[in-house]
């Protein structure tokens, strides 16, 4: 039994090394997991305790709120059209497929008026992992926060970058847009959500509603558009499982439409909140959620610890 996980861990590992860009919906995969004494251990620590990438070949093994990167590579601090922000956390690491569609929705965000590119929020850690804070998912260095506020200026210092502040885009919790979101956000939404390595863009209700409002033109891309509270300063785009990586576990694909109503419904529950449902007094009292441990993650994630 042993000798057979470890054939299959192998495998994956090597099936996970493909390049291409999009990426089949596979069945749902269930890998090995991390056993022994460091199956106890826990991520977040071990994980975030790494500064730099694994000398390993770029491959995101498990689930986005459960999994690790091997391989990962840094998006460069500064580049023409763009700039990665809060750079003490080293959170701007992510699968080569992720930095080079940042590059490129970067250029394409460059060109519309009034920005000179895009601000690049938390990414992942150098090899993905459960974070010490924040995040559930980003894990796998597939997915990255991507500020929503014009950009005035790229030539900012390490230090400014600390407290530069985003821009809020909502107003009455999340249910309309504020006087920031113009034209350009929609455009960046839309060139983001266009770009087939894309899965998903979350974003609050009150903006996923404007843009289904305005665009008058091809509506195909708002499917990869979900609604989701917070995300009122940034948009989080999440791509595929590149096409290859057997190690990465797939999430299932938006239903099918434009999703417009479903976010209409998000918004009238936002101005219109349903009565709280009672709580069953007998109910046992929720359990505190705990942190993973490597015995959660998938096997190769001990392998891209300990890789140089």
């Amino acid at each position: 039994m042993i000798r057979t996980l470890i054939c299959l861990s192998l495998a994956l590992s090597l099936a996970a090394c493909g390049g291409e860009r999009r990426a089949p919906t596979p069945a749902p995969v269930e890998l090995p997991r991390v056993t022994g004494v460091l199956s106890t251990k826990s991520a977040k620590q071990l994980f975030g305790g790494k500064s730099n990438g694994s000398d390993q070949s770029a491959a995101p093994f498990g689930f986005y709120s459960k999994g690790c990167l091997a391989g990962g590579v840094q998006l460069p601090e500064t580049g023409p059209t763009w700039q990665a922000m809060r750079l003490s956390r080293n959170r701007n690491w992510g699968h080569p497929e992720l930095v080079d569609f940042l590059k490129q929705l970067s250029r394409k965000v460059a060109a519309l008026p009034g920005t000179d590119g895009i601000y690049v929020g938390d990414i992942s850690q150098p090899r993905g992992g459960p974070m010490l804070t924040g995040h559930a998912s980003h894990q796998i260095g597939l997915d990255a926060d991507i500020w929503l506020r014009n950009v005035p200026d790229l030539g900012m210092s390490r230090a400014k970058r600390e407290d530069f502040p985003p821009v809020s885009m909502w107003r009455s919790k999340g249910a309309y847009v504020n006087s920031d979101w113009t034209r350009v956000q929609h455009e960046m939404v839309k060139a983001a959500a266009k770009d087939p390595r894309v899965e998903r863009i979350f974003i609050f209700p009150g903006a996923k509603v404007q843009m289904c409002n305005d665009e008058k033109g091809d509506r195909g891309w708002l499917r990869k558009v979900r609604p989701l509270y917070g995300h009122y300063y940034h948009m989080h785009v999440r791509l595929s499982c590149p096409k290859g990586a057997r190690g990465c576990v797939a999430q299932t694909p938006p239903p099918a439409g434009d999703g417009c109503a479903e976010a209409q419904a998000w918004v009238n529950n936002i101005l219109n909140p349903p009565p709280p449902k009672p709580r069953d007094p007998n109910a046992p009292a929720p359990k505190p959620k705990r942190d993973l441990t490597m015995g959660d993650l998938p096997a190769q994630c001990a392998t891209v610890l300990a890789a140089d």
